[in-house]
């Protein structure tokens, strides 16, 4: 049975400039391979050892990209070996199968959310009327979705991300803080719900999961086993579950790390120091 391997991206798999975290010398720096342009400018990477083990990977299991982002973010995102067959986009809002949209899938999402939390409408508004300009600096929507700030990060005060919390908390949707980006995401809007699916398709009976956010608890969840890198909100508040490893790696070398530990699981490798 096939083997199926479902990973966040963004600060799991590949990285932004300002997320490497190279605190060794530079000259033990490990070469890094670009992943994502964006208006002709790199803006993600992975090192060239993680870009390998991934290739690896797409011969060894079902490897499904997991992603908070947009279909077009996704798209401009060139991961290295065999381009996956599935991909999961907007936190489970969209399955694309070989690259196009499964509007079956989409419609179902679209029927739970009318049905089990208030109209993303509602969330703008509360945004648009509570967020200090002070330390706003983009109000986005995501696919119609979600909705998302780009935050000054020093000056957002943690209070008014608790009381959000609790508001949304209340009304059938969840907060995340990742990066500069504070997500409000419907409740029933998961990665796991598309991952199952995925899994249903493929008759994989082995789940792998990475991810670092709170948006990926549902997805570590509901995999067989699961790894959490030591940077991100997972990392920051301590978060674990059975068969969760949180590993101490941060930055780009927790991602080749990740690779590493998914290769290894689904090939049926022995972790070192456990007998075969």
């Amino acid at each position: 049975m096939p083997v199926l391997v479902a990973s966040d991206l963004d600060r799991t798999l590949i990285y932004s400039s300002a997320a490497l975290a190279l605190t060794m010398p530079d000259a033990r720096a490990p070469r890094l391979l670009c992943v994502e342009v964006h208006e002709a400018r790199p803006l993600s990477y992975m090192t060239e050892t993680a870009a390998q083990l991934l290739t690896d990977l797409g011969d060894a299991a079902v490897f499904v990209p997991t992603t908070t982002r947009t279909r077009k973010q996704y798209q401009r995102i060139n991961l290295p070996g065999p381009p996956p067959k599935y991909a999961i986009c907007a936190n489970g809002g969209h399955l694309l199968v070989d690259g196009a949209t499964d509007h079956g899938w989409h419609a179902g999402v679209l029927s739970r959310l009318a049905e089990e939390c208030v109209p993303l409408a509602e969330v703008r508004e509360h945004l648009a009327r509570s967020a200090d300009p002070a330390w706003v600096r983009k109000h986005r929507v995501a696919e119609d979705l979600f909705a998302y700030l780009v935050v000054e990060r020093e000056l957002l005060p943690e209070d008014w991300v608790k009381e959000l919390a609790v508001w949304a908390e209340n009304r059938g949707w969840t907060v995340s803080l990742q990066g500069r980006k504070l997500y409000a995401v419907p409740k029933p809007l998961t990665k796991s719900a598309a991952v199952r699916e995925v899994a249903r398709r493929t008759g994989a009976e082995l789940t792998l999961a990475a991810g670092d956010s709170l948006l990926d608890a549902d997805l570590l969840l509901a995999a067989d086993r699961g790894w959490r890198p030591g940077h991100g909100e997972l990392a920051d508040t301590g978060w674990t579950a059975p068969a969760i490893s949180a590993l101490p790696e941060r930055g780009v070398l927790a991602g080749e790390r990740i690779v590493r530990e998914f290769l290894r699981a689904a090939r049926g490798t022995p972790e070192w120091g456990q007998q075969p």
